[in-house]
């Protein structure tokens, strides 16, 4: 499966020290990768976990 991942609008198009998220994956479940090295494998992270991750930001 191809995964659609995106970096935060915060991230800018200069900024190097960002995350991409994919949140098209089954499962419930939200892939997460460097965006300095997108050859790397993703974590996969589930769903709920994420949303209570990004929630305390």
């Amino acid at each position: 499966m191809t995964y659609t991942f995106r970096k935060s609008s915060y991230s800018g198009e200069t900024n190097d020290a960002c995350i991409e998220v994919a949140d098209n994956v089954p499962d419930a479940a939200v892939r997460v990768r460097d965006s300095k090295d997108t050859t790397r494998p993703a974590l996969t992270i589930g769903r709920d976990t994420w949303h209570h991750f990004v929630t305390q930001l």
